[in-house]
């Protein structure tokens, strides 16, 4: 009797589980049909997705060379033995062949991601604009999860490079999709750079913090655990996305206006201009990356857990440059020119400091300059990305946002090949003051956004509506979205909706003007 009061008790509380996790999903769903709460559940699964993606870019740094030293090692002592078993010559020759083959190694596989990505981002960008965005996230997600399965049971180079390649294959779906998703559902330019200056956090916070993470979790229970835990979370948001977005139900795009291409993106000059500084204002970080370690180590002969918490502290200044910028933007929108200027300014006057440093408490201070620096630039030039695309060209952001993702894959690609070369040849004083020369030369270029930054997305849509056919339904959901979103403001300004059966009014009145104005030419 006691057995089955036991079980009958474990049934009851089973099914209260049961009961309270539907509640929670009926709340789920009724939290999607609010546009709002929809927007926040969209920013969090975005949010994680770029912090996933961070995670696995810096959370390889602490893990991979040792990881690869060890590999290196096993395998010459296993050829040393059966070449020459008996013997005992001097091996420093030997050991520094190693030592140059495992740098080349290391740095071809840490490009690998940033090579790849650079190569799919065009496709993946065309892409995204032709079926939106939920689907891309869902295709870079699970990329990104098979990438981090591989690093986590790979156990030889091969192995490792196909899965760090994967990851860039990944990232160039989840992060186009990802911040373009943000920058179509937060239309207004004050919650736009609001939202994406969350996910710049979020990148930073992954970036800076993977590091530590991995070095602390290699160190004390091995390789596979810190892929595994980022391979769990990376299947967590997956699902969300899954069962809140619902990408192969939601078909509301299927009628959505054919983005600009890519290649007429590329050639418009503000666009260019805005790329250039983000490959710019990123080449100090990527750089340094790979070779602030060994110059620590012998100038500073800085001990491993400082070499391993070197770009900690600047999260913080990093979160501090994004928060300022949003402020500053909702207060001057029109000045996001100028705060990307002042930040490119920053990171040059911060590179060329760092060679001077001469204690770990010193290098601190302009590390978390450049930080403080790119977060000025990459969340004033963000939201600025999409305004130009909305005042002019058509309002869909995937290809331009796979062109934000291509400034950033150029400088980090080239980071950890061509920064080892420069300090080996030049110096790594002459590498610092390059980049530092760099940012502040580029940074007056930003003067060209000065006057783009005070037009207005209506008179752009408006013109779109004269000049264009409609593109079908799409274009009056889209309009009826923006007008409840804004309660009753609409970006489109005055433009005239298509109605119901396809009329416009603004090609019928064009059409009139040109009949009654056409005797007085004839």
């Amino acid at each position: 009797m006691d057995g089955e009061g036991g079980s009958s008790g474990l049934v009851k509380s089973a099914a209260v589980k049961l009961s309270e996790m539907g509640q929670r999903t009926k709340q789920l769903g009724t939290a999607m049909k609010d546009p709002h709460q929809q927007r926040r559940i969209i920013l969090v699964i975005v949010c994680v997705a770029l912090l996933l993606d961070n995670m696995l870019y810096m959370v390889i740094v602490p893990i991979i060379p040792d990881y690869l030293a060890e590999l290196e090692s096993e395998q010459s002592e296993h050829v040393h033995v059966v070449m020459h078993p008996n013997s005992s010559a001097n091996s420093t020759s030997q050991d520094k062949s190693i030592k140059d083959n495992l740098d080349v190694q290391i740095g071809v596989l840490f490009a690998s991601k940033a090579i790849l990505q650079l190569l799919v981002n065009p496709l993946s960008g065309t892409f995204i604009d032709r079926v939106g965005y939920d689907i891309p996230l869902l295709i870079g997600l699970t990329v990104m999860f098979v990438s981090t399965c591989i690093f986590a049971f790979g156990e030889n180079y091969a192995t490792l490079f196909v899965a760090r390649s994967l990851q860039g294959l990944g990232s160039a779906f989840a992060d186009t999709s990802g911040i373009a998703m943000i920058a179509d559902k937060y239309t207004e330019e004050s919650e736009r750079s609001t939202a994406l200056g969350i996910a710049l956090a979020f990148i930073s916070f992954g970036s800076l913090v993977a590091p530590p993470f991995g070095g602390i979790l290699y160190e004390f229970v091995g390789k596979k655990v810190p892929f595994i835990v980022l391979a769990c979370i990376c299947l967590a948001d997956g699902f969300l996305l899954l069962t809140v977005i619902k990408p192969f139900s939601n078909r509301t795009r299927e009628n959505m206006p054919v983005g600009t291409p890519i290649y007429r993106l590329m050639i418009d000059p503000y666009i260019a201009v805005v790329a250039g500084a983000l490959t710019v204002c990123n080449i100090p970080l990527a750089f340094l990356e790979p070779t602030i370690a060994n110059w620590m180590e012998t100038t500073m002969h800085s001990s491993q857990w400082e070499m391993g918490l070197t770009w900690l502290p600047a999260f913080f200044p990093h979160v501090l440059g994004v928060y300022i910028t949003v402020k500053l933007a909702a207060k001057h929108p029109h000045l996001q020119w100028f705060y990307g200027a002042l930040g490119m300014v920053i990171i040059g006057a911060s590179s060329c400091t760092v060679p001077a440093c001469k204690t770990f408490g010193q290098l601190i201070a302009p590390l978390c300059g450049i930080c403080f620096g790119i977060a000025l630039v990459d969340t004033a030039l963000l939201p600025t990305l999409a305004f130009l695309v909305d005042v002019r060209h058509v309002s869909v952001y995937g290809s331009v946002y796979a062109i934000a993702d291509i400034s950033y894959s150029v400088a980090y690609a080239m980071g950890p090949i061509v920064a080892g070369q420069i300090v080996h040849n030049l110096g790594f004083v002459q590498l610092n003051l390059g980049m530092g020369l760099v940012n502040v030369l580029y940074a007056p270029a930003l003067l060209l956004l000065r006057n783009v930054c005070q037009m207005k997305p209506s008179y752009s849509e408006r013109d779109n509506l004269l000049e264009e056919a409609p593109q079908g339904l799409y274009d009056t959901i889209r309009m009826e979205e923006r007008r409840s979103k804004k309660k009753g403001y609409s970006s489109a300004g005055n433009c005239l909706p298509v109605d119901e059966n396809g009329f416009d009014p603004f090609r019928a009145q064009r059409s009139m003007s040109e009949e009654s104005s056409g005797p007085e030419y004839t």
